[in-house]
């Protein structure tokens, strides 16, 4: 009889984990995105100190990795996770991608630092390098500190030509910052994680294909709408699944604004049609 009861108690207990433990899992990421957005708040908080609206309004993409560690003994380091979201082909954001921020750096140094990082994309390739696999700064595409503030014309880069800008925040502050060498890469587990799925096609989350009702998601691409002043950016919730919803084969409305902005000159003004 208590070999039953202890079988039944053991059955009980792995039921309870199996339920428990994904949604335990989840929060991790839930924490990630709900941080993430706060740094991309506080980036336009101070006019002196924000990212250029014109850059932020013209971004393919834009990536947040917070608490980036950089440890540097010698040979220095660095490692953080973070989040990335894209434009899909009707200008909306996608829902977000967890990401991998690593680098490292060599000379004689000494410490333990820690910043926000935010990378802002213009062109379509940088995001299809990181869905692919991994996009190295520098190497697989051009990166240049971004300019902050309203001082941004006079910044070393006034054209806003390369397809990266990176910016860290320390001591309350932002600034661009040099990020070549480090590597972009996709945190497979977070997504398995936040998505529910065995495997995530990262592809179908950039696109637009695969959303999630989480409301964290849904609070950091409200930051991000915001930060590049269109809230008309910001996709709607979506409805909750019960079936697929019909296909449409209809045209686009007239006059619907396009993305991605794949201009063979990234960053400089539109040519106007």
């Amino acid at each position: 009889m208590r070999h039953r009861v202890s079988l039944a108690a053991l059955t009980a207990l792995i039921c309870l984990v199996s339920v428990v433990a994904p949604a335990q899992a989840q929060e991790r990421e839930e924490a990630r995105l709900l941080t993430a957005s706060q740094v991309l708040n506080d980036s336009m908080a101070s006019p002196d100190q924000a990212l250029p609206q014109r850059l932020l309004e013209r971004a393919y993409g834009i990536a947040v990795v917070p608490d980036v560690t950089k440890v540097a003994f010698f040979l220095g380091g660095r490692r953080g996770n973070g989040v990335l979201v894209a434009r899909d082909a009707s200008g909306h954001f996608s829902d977000p991608v967890f990401v991998n921020l690593t680098g490292g750096s060599f000379g004689f140094q000494w410490g333990v630092q820690s910043t926000d990082v935010i990378l802002v994309f213009t062109t379509k390739r940088s995001i299809d390098r990181i869905s692919s696999g991994k996009l190295t700064l520098g190497a697989d595409a051009s990166v240049a500190a971004g300019p902050v503030g309203r001082a941004a014309s006079a910044a070393t880069d006034p054209t806003l030509s390369a397809e990266v800008y990176s910016y860290s925040r320390s001591r309350g502050l932002f600034a661009g910052v040099a990020l070549d060498g480090s590597a972009i890469t996709i945190d497979d587990r977070a997504d398995s994680r936040f998505y529910d799925k065995g495997v995530v096609n990262v592809q179908n989350v950039l696109s637009g294909a695969l959303r999630s009702n989480n409301s964290s998601a849904r609070r950091f691409l409200e930051s991000v709408a915001r930060s590049t002043g269109d809230a008309s950016a910001a996709p709607p919730a979506p409805a909750p699944v019960a079936a697929p919803p019909p296909t449409s084969t209809a045209p686009p409305a007239a006059g619907a604004q396009t993305f991605p902005l794949s201009d063979p000159r990234p960053g400089q003004e539109p040519t106007p049609n």
